[in-house]
């Protein structure tokens, strides 16, 4: 595992996770099509990896208001978080570990990490009405703690001016080993062949193709 110390959405932070895959796409990676083939997110996220191994330049990422808002919010999501918890939460960079990466909002202790979500007001009441964890970030969390090789995520839904809602999700061992590695493995695989393709060099070598399972199993709900 490798940890780089550098400020997230910096040059270096997109130099560092260039052509790696990242927890925060890892719903994506996981995702199924319609009947056979592959979901169109998931070969639009390939073919973008490719191109940046390729070309050994970042692809543009796509910002809007609402994403800047959130990176604006962080600071003062993560300081509620620490004086709330009484606990130092430590920013990091990206970490890299099993071919793969990720970009947690901080480092909790020696165990846990931190993602900070920001939600309009409507849809955080809602989160706070439905007292769990949000399922459409399972595969994200399952990710970080799976590349960081810690054991909790404590998610932090915020807004200003409203009450936060934090929610703990404990690392799932099962899930990872039978669906998320193996098909996160699948996908550097995949991704090493294209590569290798479009370049007319060599493909590196890789583990045989773990045997198939069930992308569609539903995450545990929390």
């Amino acid at each position: 595992m490798e940890i780089i110390a550098c400020e997230q959405n910096s040059d270096e932070w997109f130099s560092a996770k260039l052509g790696i895959p990242s927890a925060s796409q890892f719903s994506a990676i996981l995702a199924s099509g319609k009947g056979p083939a592959p979901s169109k997110t998931r070969r639009t996220y390939l073919r973008k990896l490719a191109g940046e191994r390729i070309t050994g330049r970042p692809a543009e990422n796509y910002r809007n208001a609402h994403m800047d808002r959130g990176r604006a919010m962080e600071a003062e999501a993560r300081a509620l978080y620490e004086f709330t918890n009484g606990v130092t939460a430590e920013q990091v960079g990206f970490i890299k570990n099993h071919g793969a990466g990720a970009s947690p909002d901080a480092l909790v202790g020696d165990d846990g990490l931190l993602e900070i979500k920001t939600a309009a007001p409507h849809v955080l009441i809602g989160h706070i009405e439905a007292g769990k964890f949000p399922t459409e970030h399972f595969a994200q969390v399952q990710g970080q703690m799976w590349v960081s090789e810690r054991v909790w995520v404590d998610v932090l839904i915020y807004w200003p001016g409203m009450p936060a809602f934090q929610t703990r999700a404990p690392r799932d061992d099962d899930y990872i080993e039978r669906i998320l590695a193996p098909g996160v493995q699948r996908f550097i695989d995949e991704l090493d062949d294209m590569v290798a393709r479009l370049t007319g060099s060599e493909a590196p070598a890789v583990a045989p193709a773990a045997a198939p399972v069930d992308l569609s199993t539903a995450p545990p709900a929390f």
